[in-house]
């Protein structure tokens, strides 16, 4: 399989690295359940774009059985070319305005009890698109008012206030990922600043001590063990509660080539290492992914904050 220059045209230079056979570990079944059907039905009807297909998600089948999608806002372009990402890069779509209806009546046909809303990155915005974002949110609660909301965003980066619009708004979880450690951003997210990232994560605790943060790296990269780590005292220094690490798979042959297949026991070593750092939830599997089980993990989230504070006394 290549990839097209049409999609990723700056991707289309890159030289090939060859996809490497998947471990057994990895390998998940095709989608074919009817409850995966009707969500697509549904994604379709009301002309909404998905993460889950944008970015090839292993986890498709089972997150849409689920009746569980993760919504891409802001349009299907996006204005970086990260080497890891499957979403097409370029000029950017014309922002409709009737997204965050659209979205918010797609939401209350699924009967979600949470929702995540990501978006590519536009740089081409003023506010890095915020204010859709927060339109999106307040249009959500309008029409389900029992969701509870994630937000996985952009970095905003050299976008003044936008932050701020974000978190007004309110959502129940703020996300940003880090996506990799340090040294390989220059390889792996040429568009992004390690430190801006850490310091957006702690701007939201800044701004509201009650939201929950969370973020995320993906492994199999080039990284080196004490580099996780590090960046596992980097989220907590910045007070973050929820950290996810999964593995990296190459979606083309023009994309970073996987280093390594992380095993599944060194998932669990890099859990355990990091709820001794004091995270509160902490999901660390081959297949985790931001939104992946993300109902089911906000609500122990919740109850680990709950069980903490009771705990304090």
């Amino acid at each position: 399989m290549t990839d097209s220059p049409l999609r990723h045209p700056e991707k289309a230079h890159r030289p090939d690295n060859p996809i490497q056979r998947k471990p057994e570990w990895i390998r998940v079944k095709a989608p074919n359940s009817p409850e995966y059907a009707e969500t697509r039905r549904l994604i379709r009807e009301h002309g909404l774009t998905t993460v889950c297909e944008e970015a090839a998600c292993p986890n498709i089948g089972e997150c849409w059985k689920q009746r569980h999608a993760t919504i891409m806002i802001l349009g299907s372009v996006c204005t970086r070319a990260c080497s890891f990402c499957n979403i097409a890069t370029g000029r950017p779509d014309l922002l409709d305005p009737h997204e965050p209806e659209r979205v918010a009546d797609a939401l209350a046909g699924l009967g979600l009890e949470h929702v995540v809303v990501t978006s590519v990155d536009r740089d081409d915005l003023d506010d890095g698109g915020a204010l859709h974002f927060a339109r999106t949110i307040k249009a959500i609660r309008a029409r389900s008012p029992q969701t509870t909301i994630e937000v996985l965003t952009p970095d905003f980066l050299r976008k003044e206030g936008a932050l701020e619009i974000v978190v007004e708004a309110r959502p129940d979880v703020f996300n940003h990922n880090l996506e990799t450690v340090p040294r390989l951003y220059t390889e792996v997210r040429p568009g992004a600043r390690y430190f801006h990232s850490l310091r957006l994560l702690d701007r939201v605790k800044q701004l509201d001590p009650s939201m929950f943060t969370k973020s995320g790296i993906m492994v199999g990269l080039g990284e080196g063990k004490g580099e996780v780590l590090q960046v596992m005292d980097d989220l907590r220094a910045a007070d973050v509660d929820f950290m996810t690490i999964g593995q990296y798979l190459q979606p083309t042959v023009k994309h970073h080539a996987v280093d390594r297949f992380v095993t599944p026991d060194e998932f669990e070593t890099y859990r355990t290492l990091a709820l001794g750092k004091g995270f509160l939830m902490v999901s660390a599997t081959p297949l985790t992914r931001s939104s992946y089980h993300a109902a089911a993990d906000f609500a122990a989230l919740r109850a680990a904050r709950t069980a903490l504070l009771a705990a304090a006394g």
